[in-house]
């Protein structure tokens, strides 16, 4: 099940390329230069006549954007570090992509968000294979690939003529890189923090350490280790949402497994719509519990958006119509077809300033209502309450003190640019 591209077109979070995008895409930058960007990718499909033949499932592909991260050139080898704080890190990023091709690597990076979208081309220019070309020389520049064996027999189906460097690069093209060059992205951001990226830098650091060494060959599986099971487990380290299990038994895992356009909803919803202004309930969330408790967050906070960025549309290289990407759901009365169109209706899911205005209310209730809810616990449960509830209270108290103070600010400062360049927004 897929949004049509006429509704794409239409949708206010599709505006990838438009002023006021690019307005909220500052102000989102100065607030969280830190952030994660989950992406679920549509099938691919090149047109015939030019270079290798290239098509994949319905099923599409996930890519993880990290800002505030760049690759580490000298290791020779898909390497991560976070970038230097006083290098304005909004400024920096990879592209996260797990691909079957890999031998020995679960994941390869492109740096630089321009080129993991674009590649080569600018705004609004047209996909010539000039540029197809261009942007291959340039992945190769970067070093995309660089230390990466593929499977010996991907190379079987390799042209005559060109070399195994190049073909890895030709069937890597809008899947590792360039992602926008033949498909659609949907795309959940994140905001994180330096600590918490360092957490995600650290685990995909270290899953493909065994790859590296060589004690390890990657075997991609659908049902166990997946482009969207490395996503999701990165997102879950710094206390989003609770881990993926991987590996396990083939029955048990064909029942429920990531998929990339599942995991795009799973995750606009889960950063926005848990019941923050219900202290209950987030204690008896785990995740969120231990959240709040080692990095002093919650996995639903200000700042996670949802947009659409359709494939390039001016496009001589890649058929990009009726481009499809499937939920893994029953297709008749499953729930996330209607969650997706529900992300899209409302504004306070794709725009800056209606997410901070929800938020915002939500800090306002939750603060009108503590002292009422002190004295109630004060007077019903006082005796049968633990040392460590009453910590996570506390808790709790302080950074819906301090995240109302922020977004308050934050909204402040959309509406007076002139100040807000003098002044640092926490």
């Amino acid at each position: 099940m897929r949004i049509g591209r006429s509704a794409l077109a239409g949708c206010a979070g599709a505006r990838a390329d438009s002023t006021t995008a690019a307005a909220d895409d500052v102000h989102y930058e100065r607030f969280y230069p830190y952030y994660a960007e989950l992406c679920a990718l549509s099938e691919i499909r090149k047109k015939p006549g030019f270079g290798v033949q290239f098509r994949s499932g319905m099923g599409g592909h996930s890519l993880l954007y990290l800002s505030g991260v760049r690759l580490d050139r000298q290791a020779g080898y898909p390497t991560l570090k976070l970038c230097d704080p006083a290098a304005s890190p909004a400024r920096h990023g990879v592209g996260i992509s797990v691909n079957s091709h890999y031998k020995n690597a679960n994941w390869v990076a492109a740096e630089g968000r321009d080129f993991v979208w674009r590649g080569a081309l600018g705004p609004g220019d047209r996909l010539t294979r000039e540029t197809y070309t261009r942007t291959q020389d340039r992945a190769k520049a970067i070093g995309v690939l660089e230390g990466v064996q593929f499977h010996d027999h991907l190379f079987r189906d390799k042209p005559r003529g060109m070399s195994e460097r190049d073909y890895m690069y030709e069937i890597s093209v809008a899947t590792d890189y360039a992602v926008r060059f033949g498909r659609d992205i949907y795309r959940t951001r994140v905001p994180l923090d330096r600590p918490r990226m360092a957490l995600i830098v650290d685990f995909l650091n270290d899953l493909n350490t065994p790859y590296r060494k060589g004690v390890r060959v990657f075997r991609w599986n659908i049902l166990n280790n997946n482009c969207s099971h490395v996503a999701h487990n990165a997102l879950a380290v710094a206390n989003i949402w609770a881990p993926w299990p991987t590996g396990q038994f083939f029955a048990l895992a064909a029942f429920k497994f990531p998929v990339p356009k599942n995991e795009f909803v799973d995750l606009a919803l889960r950063t926005n719509d848990l019941p923050i202004d219900d202290v209950d309930a987030i204690y008896g969330d785990e995740v969120a519990k231990r959240a709040l408790a080692e990095t002093d967050t919650l996995p639903t906070a200000p700042g996670a958006l949802a947009t659409i960025a359709p494939a390039i549309p001016d496009n001589e290289v890649y058929d990009i119509d009726r481009l499809r990407l499937i939920f893994y759901d029953n297709p008749f009365w499953g729930p996330y077809r209607p969650r997706l169109f529900r992300i899209f209706d409302e504004p306070r899911y794709i725009d800056l300033r209606a997410n901070l205005a929800h938020f915002a209310g939500i800090y306002e209730r939750v603060q009108q209502r503590r002292c009422n809810r002190r004295m109630l616990t004060a007077a019903r449960h006082d005796r049968r309450r633990s040392v460590e509830r009453e910590h996570f209270d506390v808790l709790y108290d302080r950074y819906i003190e301090r995240a109302a103070a922020t977004v308050r600010r934050q909204l402040l400062s959309l509406d007076e640019p002139a100040r807000v360049a003098t002044e640092t927004v926490s």
